[in-house]
């Protein structure tokens, strides 16, 4: 046992770091409890890295691509090479945070940087799923583990005779968290690998707070720190902000409630005050002499609940005008009522700011109108949550707010077409709305639900894109690797396509859809691959499936052929991301063809009845594989200033920024600016799936945006771009009267 406060910790430090560590002031108990604690986090460590070879060889083994299984195996590999460094540092940070506590200072409180704050207005789509996964893991150890946690951070509190507040308690779920992460930020995975390794961390770690609570507490209480302290209950961390008060701990963490409180009313009081305008425009329609009532925040909700269940399609969408709609409700219960029942001024200024948002919202021209009308029937549910919660406006990581975000976000590379009905995304979005129309009463757990759900949809989406996108630039990069796939392909195509007569819809799906099979086919596995021949001999036997046969067996040939045929054909077109709309619709004419070709089988054999023919073509010349769209102007012939407004446009773009370029009158096509090839001076753009549809150079692309053809979309926060133009359109009124 030690018998003073000068111990040297088990981890190593600097002579530096032996100095700042002011190790003395710290109590010997103190002390005790995090050698203790230290103990059981190592072990919970050790069975993480344990485990976390089978776990991930399990998702190497389901893996469907090779790229995907090769990313979990390097990550195996790296997890290996760094696992005490890994163990020694998060110790080392557990260790620095109790060092903190003898360090701390009241001006400076030590929240754990990932929940201390609401977090940037903008956040990259892997830190907000880290940020998401680890909040709900501290959810779930707050709401077994909570009460013991509270009694811990008392006894602490009292031990070090100033208030302290869970967060910043060494024990912390969210500080456990955070040391991981930080131990863990050398480790060369993605994200995907992050989030199964903090999956792990919950299941190892965490999972044995309850111990880890219990055995600190115990030590602590055995030297006389609130013997007496009772055990409360576990309760949900939204639920011990109503708790009865409690020592210091308890009294500083109301008096950071009340804080938070007064810092929401504030924000909302300055919205009201340029509210003051237009308010009134929520009223029934009764005589003036009727006496008014103000209706309840609870009925008030219930009328919108009512009203939420009768949201029309987004066909229909631009006819619905809620504050009417909620008007004419108001009007039916004044006259059942003899009162003129009115909304009250808080609830009215939140209906009045929403609706102004969403009109906002209906008129972006960012989003694509189908998508724009979809999220306009998020109006009423966002609007019951501002009347619950008015943090919805002052917090940049309400979950509703953040829902409506990640909904644009990923509708932003999504271009107008007639059939979104078939477009996953769209479905997903309309799932969502869905159910939040038929589902969403007054709890509001529903959209942290939807969110993560949401989060994980998209991430998988954007992965795969992320996939392309990262040989789309190895592509630009080595330039000569894949022309020489482009002449290997044209090759295979003339060989096995000229001078055969074909249907035209076969030829058309060679050029623009199979070419690009092959062509991935080839630069990732070469000519002598096995994917290769494998890829070749689909088109050959596509090919033959739709040419006309008199041999006595063809149509059994055919009929066998056929479900390997299409199996190998999806998987192909699959693997290169080829447009979902145009692949059901070749699948649609191969199906007739091959109807077509068996019932002229059938014909030859002197049964059934000619059908009407499909439209054929002769391939006489050289199939020649078109590049991606380039500039329509040889930049090289035209000079502008080194200070043109559209060359600073286009120096300004950085990579990921969405640009709409406006292909013919009616047709418009969104892309990602994906890469910039400093040896060429490429501007390379990609399609939302990550395929390849643009490249400029700096002074083609900046043309197209002198011209108006390009146009920079802007990609900031929706919700955020909604209630500055709103507000921004009220001080305008305010200063006009």
């Amino acid at each position: 046992m030690h018998n003073d406060g000068n111990v040297v910790p088990l981890h190593k430090v600097s002579a530096d770091q032996a100095i700042r560590s002011p190790l003395a002031r710290l109590p010997v108990i103190l002390l005790q409890v995090r050698d203790k604690a230290a103990q059981q986090l190592r072990q919970g460590l050790q069975e993480l890295f344990d485990n976390a070879d089978d776990t991930l060889f399990e998702m190497a083994d389901r893996a469907r691509q090779d790229v995907e299984q090769n990313l979990y195996f390097e990550a195996m590999r790296d997890l290996r090479l760094k696992r005490k460094s890994i163990e020694r540092e998060f110790i080392e940070q557990f260790f620095e945070a109790f060092v903190s506590l003898a360090q701390y200072d009241l001006t400076q409180a030590t929240l754990a940087p990932i929940l201390a704050q609401d977090g940037p207005p903008q956040r990259g789509h892997d830190d907000l799923e880290r940020h998401l996964a680890v909040e709900a893991m501290v959810t779930r150890v707050l709401s077994r583990e909570g009460g013991a946690l509270d009694q811990l951070t008392v006894r602490l509190s009292a031990l070090l005779a100033r208030p302290l507040s869970s967060q910043q308690n060494p024990l912390s779920p969210a500080l456990l968290c955070e040391s991981f992460l930080q131990a863990a930020r050398n480790l060369g995975v993605g994200i995907k690998v992050k989030l199964i390794l903090l999956k792990l961390f919950e299941r190892y770690v965490l999972s044995e707070c309850d111990q880890l609570y219990a055995e600190a507490n115990q030590l602590l209480a055995a030297t006389g720190i609130l013997p007496d302290l009772k055990a409360t209950p576990s309760r949900r961390a939204s639920d011990r902000a109503d708790a009865s008060p409690r020592p210091k701990a308890d009294a500083a963490a109301k008096s950071r409630a009340a804080e938070v409180d007064d810092s929401v009313q504030e924000v909302f009081a300055a919205l009201q005050k340029l509210l003051r305008q237009v308010r009134g425009s929520v009223a029934p329609t009764l005589e003036v002499s009727a006496p008014t009532q103000p209706i309840s925040t609870s009925d008030l909700l219930r009328l919108l609940s009512h009203l939420q269940q009768y949201v029309p399609a987004p066909a229909v969408q631009d006819e619905f005008d809620l504050r009417s709609q909620l008007e004419q409700l108001l009007t039916r219960v004044s006259v059942r009522s003899g009162k003129s029942r009115v909304v009250e001024g808080a609830d009215e200024d939140v209906i009045n700011l929403i609706s102004m948002m969403f009109e906002f919202i209906l008129d972006d021209h960012n989003l694509p109108d189908s998508f724009k009308a979809l999220i306009g029937r998020l109006q009423i549910p966002m609007l019951k949550v501002a009347v619950q919660d008015k943090s919805f406006f002052s917090r940049g990581n309400h979950p509703a707010r953040r829902l409506l975000n990640e909904i644009a976000a990923a509708a932003m590379g999504c271009g107008d077409c007639d059939d979104h009905q078939r477009d996953s995304l769209y479905q997903r979005i309309e799932q969502v709305v869905q159910r939040l129309l038929n589902d969403f009463v007054d709890d509001p757990a529903i959209f942290s639900e939807l969110l993560a759900d949401f989060l994980a949809f998209t991430s998988d989406e954007r992965r795969r894109s992320e996939l392309l996108e990262q040989r789309i630039r190895d592509a630009e990069e080595g330039r000569a690797k894949a022309e020489w796939a482009r002449q290997r392909v044209e090759g295979a195509l003339n060989h096995l396509m000229l001078g055969k007569v074909l249907p035209l819809a076969v030829v058309e799906f060679v050029q623009q859809a199979w070419s690009q099979v092959l062509l991935l086919t080839c630069f990732k596995h070469g000519e002598r691959s096995a994917e290769w021949q494998a890829d070749v001999l689909t088109l050959e036997q596509l090919i033959w499936s739709v040419q006309p046969h008199n041999e006595a067996d063809a149509g059994v040939r055919l009929l066998a052929m056929v479900p390997e045929l299409l199996k190998a054909l999806r998987e192909g077109l699959s693997r290169s991301a080829f447009d979902p709309f145009a692949t059901s619709e070749f699948f649609a004419e191969l199906e007739v063809l091959h109807v077509q070709a068996l019932e002229h089988m059938g014909q030859a054999s002197g049964q059934g009845e000619s059908a009407e023919s499909p439209v054929m073509i002769q391939v006489l010349e050289k199939i020649t594989l078109r590049a991606p769209q380039k500039a329509s102007v040889d930049s090289s012939l035209v000079g502008l200033p080194a200070d043109d407004a559209s060359l600073r446009q286009v120096d300004q773009l950085r990579l990921g920024s969405w640009v709409e370029f406006q292909e013919d009158e009616d047709n418009r096509l969104r892309c990602k600016l994906a890469a910039i090839i400093e040896s060429t001076g490429k501007y390379v753009f990609v399609n939302r799936t990550g395929l390849k549809v643009q490249e400029h150079s700096r002074t083609s692309l900046a043309l197209e945006f002198r011209r108006g053809a390009a146009r920079l979309l802007d990609d900031t926060l929706l919700f955020d771009r909604a209630l500055e133009s709103v507000l921004g359109n009220l001080r305008q009124l305010n200063r006009g009267k």
